[in-house]
């Protein structure tokens, strides 16, 4: 039988970290229900959790008690009222350990157990009213309502604030996108604050989105010029003032011009990110019909329209290219076309353009209905007179301010 995707993966992470040090293979139900044809519904992913070395950061976290939770257990009230439930004051020996091998209260722990607190501390917990028996005389600690920390999370996590539905707001249209609160269940889990988060296939950024929110340190890497545009705009988005360095990416003319020449691929997402549009056809190479980026814009604040985006990165640009991209707009029935290049249009480019008329909008009056800029206007700050452009295109990946990170934590 041919290895799994998941097999596949766990032999890389034993080659990377070693076998000796897997920790867990976790189910997570990353959406409700899936009509896959002739087979099970597949609604889930598997995460694989490893360290590097015996001394991994472990912070547990729990699941907030519910309605279910307090009727599985059996409560009871102390003399001031308040709610408690007992719990075993015994554990599992381990080791040599001999601290929790003694007589309490003429009791002691049933067979390959030991009980959970030294002697001493049993003392204690004894003198804070903490303990009670049972008709046998077995101690039982005494856990109140408002200490309960409810349920450490298991090896299957099911909760849906671990979707991203189509209609979440924080989705980028991203395929591969996974929530934000995943992420921070697992930076919270296995790192301290100041810890460094690393992501070397970033993506859209939630990980180092989570790692910020959460107060780590962080490194993100992708090979996509897209993707750090991408996450450039999420970060400033969230966190109004952020500092960080990104490196790889044109920060003149002369770095765009390297790009250019060595991949135009690569050049044109990068250009179309810098006027807040996508790649047309999925970032797929090849033949585009015209189209090297798509904005969506409201120029009512309703109905959704969309701008063609055209980006020449070679050294010579004519009127034709102006005529073709007029002809992609009216061919898409689009509003507007935005032209980005290196090289200076010419005069009679410009003439051109202004043929091609004006689109009325409702609150912004005409706009030119081809617009042409330079990626030096760009890196000046010039931009595109599109109204309302729609967060479908790179949707504001906002902080959550009413996000309650003490939850994360027991």
């Amino acid at each position: 039988m041919a290895p799994t995707s998941v097999t596949r993966h766990a032999l890389l992470m034993d080659a990377i970290c070693g076998a000796k040090f897997f920790h867990n293979e976790i189910i997570w139900q990353r959406t409700s229900a899936h009509n896959d044809p002739a087979r099970y519904g597949r609604v889930h992913d598997v995460l694989l959790f490893y360290s590097k070395t015996h001394r991994k950061t472990w912070n547990q976290q729990y699941e907030s008690p519910d309605d279910t939770y307090y009727s599985a257990h059996d409560f009871e009230k102390d003399e001031e009222g308040r709610l408690y439930r007992k719990r075993d004051l015994t554990a599992p020996t381990h080791g040599e350990s001999l601290s929790g091998q003694y007589t309490w209260n003429g009791k002691h722990p049933p067979r390959g157990r030991m009980w959970s607190f030294t002697q001493e501390n049993m003392e204690k917990l004894v003198s804070e009213g903490r303990v009670v028996y049972t008709r046998t005389g077995m101690p039982r600690l005494k856990i109140y309502e408002d200490a309960l920390r409810g349920i450490s999370y298991q090896d299957i996590w099911v909760n849906r604030d671990l979707w991203l539905n189509s209609a979440a707001r924080e989705r980028l249209g991203y395929p591969t996108q996974k929530p934000a609160a995943l992420l921070e269940r697992i930076i919270t889990s296995s790192s301290n604050e100041d810890d460094i988060a690393l992501d070397p296939f970033c993506g859209c950024g939630t990980a180092i989105h989570a790692a910020q929110k959460l107060g780590r340190r962080w490194i993100g890497i992708d090979i996509t010029h897209l993707a750090i545009s991408l996450i450039e705009k999420r970060l400033n988005d969230a966190f109004p003032g952020i500092q960080y360095e990104v490196h790889g990416t044109p920060k003149d003319i002369a770095g765009a011009q390297n790009l250019a020449n060595r991949n135009k691929y690569q050049f044109q997402w990068w250009a179309v990110s810098l006027v807040n549009a996508v790649p047309y056809g999925g970032k797929k190479k090849g033949a585009d019909s015209g189209i090297d980026g798509i904005i969506y814009f409201k120029p009512d604040g309703k109905q959704t329209e969309k701008a063609i985006v055209s980006v020449k990165g070679g050294e010579n640009v004519s009127v034709p290219m102006i005529r073709d991209l007029a002809y992609v707009v009216d061919r898409e029935q689009a509003k507007l076309g935005i032209f980005l290049t290196l090289a200076p249009p010419t005069r009679s480019m410009q003439t051109e353009a202004v043929k091609a008329g004006f689109y009325p909008t409702p609150f912004h009056g005409n706009l030119p209905k081809i617009q042409l800029f330079t990626i030096a206007e760009l890196f000046a700050g010039h931009k595109p007179k599109i109204p309302f452009v729609d967060t479908a295109t790179f949707r504001h990946a906002r902080q959550e301010e009413t996000a309650q990170q003490g939850r994360l934590f027991g």
